[in-house]
């Protein structure tokens, strides 16, 4: 037992399912650190917020270990039972169109950080007993044209997640989320101005609706908690049931 407030790293914690990870962490008790490449986090939903560039700290561990240096710093009196690896990029082409540097941005902030990170905060979180969650992607297994970056990243990143559970063994628990399509500004943003289009993609999922932000935030919670502390090198699909459904005609 410790009396050690309980601390999460969040990445991309700008983002739509960021800011309901930080909402769900904090209701559950846990100090909040983080981080994402906005000027500015969102104050009312972390007790720190620490802007970084996760591109730039994969192109240079400098500004990595600096990064580090500062989040240990705010972990004082607490201890780091979570990494959530949330930050992503989405670069859409296809083949022809394909720009081989936005392919290999796409494997620096989805893969390659996440690799930089676990091994920058290894020690804090093994020694907090803390786990690793990965939020990937459905289009880790099922995918649409043009998502050849993003696609081949989140396919990587459900590769890793099982990789470094059994590297770490039992220092430190590696899982992953797969979501589907989730009820976010950026993906309704895709959508404007075709409502037709957002009820098909609806349809498209048996349990007939979107995932809530929220939901995700729920299993990533509930993966960082003690009650699944034999649960490491998981994949869940937090899918609607859209893995399981065929879409050819008729």
């Amino acid at each position: 037992m410790t009396d050690k407030q309980p601390a999460v790293l969040i990445t991309g914690a700008c983002g739509g399912i960021g800011r309901a990870l930080c909402n769900s962490f904090r209701n559950a008790g846990y100090f909040i650190i983080a981080t994402d490449v906005a000027a500015e986090g969102d104050a009312d939903n972390c007790d720190r917020y620490i802007r970084a560039d996760l591109g730039e700290m994969v192109a240079d561990e400098g500004p990595g270990e600096s990064f580090a240096a500062e989040v240990n710093a705010t972990l004082a009196g607490k201890e780091l039972k979570g990494l959530i690896n949330n930050a992503a990029v989405q670069k859409l082409a296809h083949l022809d169109e394909l720009d081989l540097a936005d392919f290999r941005v796409s494997l620096d902030i989805n893969v390659t950080a996440p690799v930089l990170l676990a091994r920058l905060f290894l020690d804090a979180l093994a020694k907090a007993g803390g786990s690793i969650v990965n939020i990937g992607s459905i289009h880790a297994i099922l995918t649409k044209p043009a998502f050849i970056s993003y696609a081949t990243s989140k396919a990587a990143l459900q590769g890793l997640t099982r990789a470094l559970a059994v590297d770490l063994g039992g220092q430190v628990r590696v899982n992953a989320v797969q979501p589907a399509a989730t009820d976010t500004e950026m993906l309704r943003e895709g959508f404007r101005g075709n409502t037709a289009g957002l009820a098909l993609l609806e349809k498209y999922h048996p349990a007939g609706r979107l995932a809530t932000p929220e939901e995700i935030a729920a299993m990533v919670v509930f993966l960082v908690s003690d009650e699944c502390g034999f649960m490491t090198g998981s994949i869940i699909n937090i899918d609607g049931g859209i893995g399981a459904r065929l879409h050819d005609p008729g």
